[in-house]
C-alpha cells in the first residue's frame, strides 16, 4: 500500500465494525482448535486440554508465528499442556476472543492493554526482561531524511508523516501526542497510515513521505536486515521509555491457572524467548519479569491525556 493515499479517518466506526466482524470469524476457529484429551484436561493448569495464546500482529505474522511457537513450546513443557499460538487479525479480534473465553493468554501492545483490561478484564502477568534482569522498554521516534529542512516536530506543519496503524502506542498515539505538545493541529499535518511499523519505515526510506514514525524496535530489526541505514536519516523527536508488551491472562480464569502460568513464564529459559525478544529489541534477552498495572500507568495517563476510547485503538 502506498501510505500517502491513506489519510487518518475522523470517524473509525466503519473500520471498527469490520474489525469486529473479523474477530467474530476468528472465534469459531479458536474454539475449534483441538487439544489432548488426557488427564491434563481436568487440571486447573490445562483448561480444556490446551492453552490458547493470542498475539497482536505487531510484525509480519509469518515471522511472529515461529518465534512465538518457540516460546509456547517452552511454556508447554513447563505446564505439561499444549499451547496453541494464534497471531490474531488485530487488537479488536484479540480482545473479543479473550472476552468470549476463546483465549487464555494474550500479548497486547502497551496502550492496547489499557483497553484490554477494560473490555476483557485482562490481567498482566509478565513482560520481557533484559540480560541485566531489568524490565525492557522501547521508544517512539519521528525520523526524516538527513538533508530534510525538518528539524523539530514544529516543522511538520504542512508536511506528510507516515504512521503505523491506528491505535498503535508508538506508531500512532505517541507521535500525535508530540504534535499536540507542539501545538500543531493534526489537520495541519498529512497523517498517512501505512499499515504497520515496517510499512511506515519503508515509506520514508522510499521517499513517499516527508517524515515517519520509527520506534527503536523496528529500527533495530530493519537495520539488522539491511532495510534501513541510519546514516541517511535523522531523528527529530523521541518519546520517553515505553514499557514493553505485557503477556496477560483472562481475568475470569481459575486463580490456580493464573498462578501456574505466571510461575511457568517466569521460569522460562531466556533461550526460548530469544526469537520473540529480537522483534522487541531485547537482545540478548533475560528472563520474563513480573508486571502489574503500575508498570503501565504511563499508558493509562496517555490514554487520558489524548482522550482515547476503545474506538481509537
Amino acid at each position: 500500500m502506498d501510505p500517502t493515499t491513506t489519510r487518518r479517518p475522523r470517524a473509525r466506526r466503519p473500520a471498527r465494525a469490520l474489525a469486529i466482524a473479523a474477530a467474530a470469524l476468528l472465534l469459531p476457529a479458536l474454539a475449534g482448535c483441538s487439544g489432548d484429551d488426557g488427564a491434563a484436561a481436568d487440571s486447573a493448569t490445562c483448561p480444556d486440554g490446551r492453552i490458547r495464546f493470542g498475539i497482536e500482529p505487531f510484525e509480519d505474522p509469518a515471522k511472529l508465528t515461529p518465534a512465538y511457537e518457540t516460546l509456547a513450546k517452552g511454556l508447554e513443557e513447563k505446564l505439561d499442556c499444549p499451547v496453541e499460538v494464534t497471531v490474531v487479525e488485530d487488537y479488536a479480534a484479540e480482545v473479543l476472543a479473550m472476552r468470549n473465553d476463546q483465549l487464555e493468554l494474550g500479548q497486547f501492545g502497551p496502550l492496547g492493554y489499557v483497553f484490554a483490561k477494560e473490555r476483557a478484564d485482562a490481567e498482566p502477568l509478565v513482560s520481557f526482561g533484559t540480560a541485566e534482569g531489568e524490565h525492557s522498554s522501547y521508544r517512539a521516534g519521528i525520523w526524516v531524511p538527513k538533508d530534510s529542512s525538518i528539524t523539530s516536530v514544529g516543522d511538520l506543519k504542512g508536511r506528510s508523516l507516515a504512521l503505523g496503524s491506528v491505535g498503535s502506542t508508538s506508531g500512532d498515539v505517541l507521535p500525535r501526542s508530540a504534535l499536540a505538545d507542539a501545538k500543531i493541529p493534526e489537520d495541519d499535518v498529512r497523517l498517512d497510515y501505512a499499515g504497520g511499523h515496517p510499512e511506515a519505515l519503508l515509506a520514508l526510506a522510499n521517499g513517499k513521505v516527508d517524515a515517519a514514525q520509527i520506534n527503536t524496535q523496528q529500527l533495530a530489526v530493519a537495520t539488522e536486515a539491511g532495510h534501513f541505514d541510519e546514516a541517511d536519516f535523522r531523528r527529530v523527536w523521541e518519546s520517553e521509555d515505553i514499557p514493553n508488551d505485557p503477556i496477560t491472562v483472562r481475568g475470569n480464569a481459575d486463580p490456580e491457572f493464573k498462578k501456574a502460568v505466571r510461575t511457568a513464564l517466569l521460569d522460562l529459559d531466556p533461550k526460548v524467548i530469544g526469537e520473540v525478544g529480537a522483534y522487541l529489541d531485547v537482545t540478548p534477552p533475560g528472563p520474563l519479569l513480573a508486571v502489574d498495572d503500575e508498570t503501565y500507568s504511563p499508558l493509562f495517563e496517555l490514554a487520558e491525556k489524548m482522550d482515547l476510547t476503545e474506538e481509537d485503538v
